[in-house]
């Protein structure tokens, strides 16, 4: 059996899966904030706990982590889970759980789940797209995750904004200090901020779900807000289609949840890419929050 393991800034999640990828037992535990030997203990203590419900022996382990993992060191960098900066996580848990252990940026364990045995797994190349807190993504060829020799396959989020439009120059600062970035544009929070910047709010506005419901609801700033977020994110997605021209784009995080998204952006996708054909198809995930554990357990 094969233990997955998430580890979030507020929760670290373990599933074990049997070799077909039935899930044979699943539990979460609060992260010890900043406390990086308490993490690793919950982890071991997480290990037995799963092992014992699961009925069997464990043998390989995969963590996903917020931030990017240098392939070389298992170092984790770049992520908000501060305590885990420079840190040999992935041998202090070879170290604590006896057993191999592989580590994976969180993004990247959402694209190899849904790729492996999800909404992706039909396809050949595929790109899964994290739309949330941040933007993130995830590169996968024959169900095997590719990472590049930096590290940063997939990561979107941090391209400019592509064609932007006058308006749309700078753009707003990006979570990495940089102005434009894709990630300035289409995660939960900036999707609420250009509805703030649009309607004139100052301070706290309507967070991204509930200007859904308005737009739905016929609220004609939220409707035209939405307009520019699949606008945006059509422009953005023909970018990757004409870089690496998937089988289909797999998407997740809160925003996935937009039903109409799937309706009104493969047009918005299409007049952006090169040739005269676009059989990309784009899809909400098959396994929900359970997508990124799963990928950790898959790697």
């Amino acid at each position: 059996m094969r233990l997955g393991l998430d580890y979030g800034g507020t929760k670290i999640e373990g599933v074990v899966l049997s070799e077909s990828g039935e899930m044979a037992a699943r539990a979460r535990v609060p992260t010890p904030r900043h406390d990086y030997d308490g993490g690793i203990r919950a982890i071991h203590d997480l290990r037995n706990q799963l092992e014992a419900e699961a009925g069997g022996r464990i043998e390989q382990v995969g963590i996903g982590v917020p931030g990017s993992v240098d392939r070389s060191t298992g170092y984790v960098t770049l992520g908000n889970s501060t305590w885990l900066h420079g840190r040999d996580l992935r041998g202090d848990l070879m170290a604590a759980l006896d057993l191999p252990v592989k580590i994976a940026n969180d993004a990247n364990c959402f694209a190899l789940s849904e790729a492996v045995d999800g909404a992706g797994s039909d396809g050949q190349v595929v790109f899964g797209v994290i739309l949330g807190t941040g933007v993130g993504g995830g590169v996968v060829v024959n169900r095997q995750l590719v990472e590049g020799i930096n590290a940063v396959g997939g990561e979107w989020g941090h391209i400019p904004l592509p064609t932007p439009m006058d308006d749309e120059r700078p753009g707003p600062l990006c979570s990495c200090g940089v102005p434009g970035h894709i990630e300035a544009w289409l995660s939960g929070p900036s999707f609420a901020a250009d509805y703030a910047r649009r309607v004139g709010i100052e301070g706290e506005g309507p967070k991204a779900p509930e200007i859904i419901e308005m737009a739905y609801a016929g609220d004609a700033a939220a409707v035209e807000t939405l307009e520019r977020f699949e606008d945006r994110l059509g422009r953005s997605l023909a970018l990757i289609v004409n870089i690496l021209d998937p089988d289909v784009i797999v998407m997740g995080g809160g925003l996935s949840n937009v039903e109409r998204l799937y309706q009104t952006v493969p047009a918005r996708i299409e007049p952006h890419v090169f040739g005269d054909r676009f059989r990309t198809r784009l899809v909400r995930n098959m396994h929900g929050d359970s997508s990124g554990v799963r990928g950790a357990a898959w790697l």
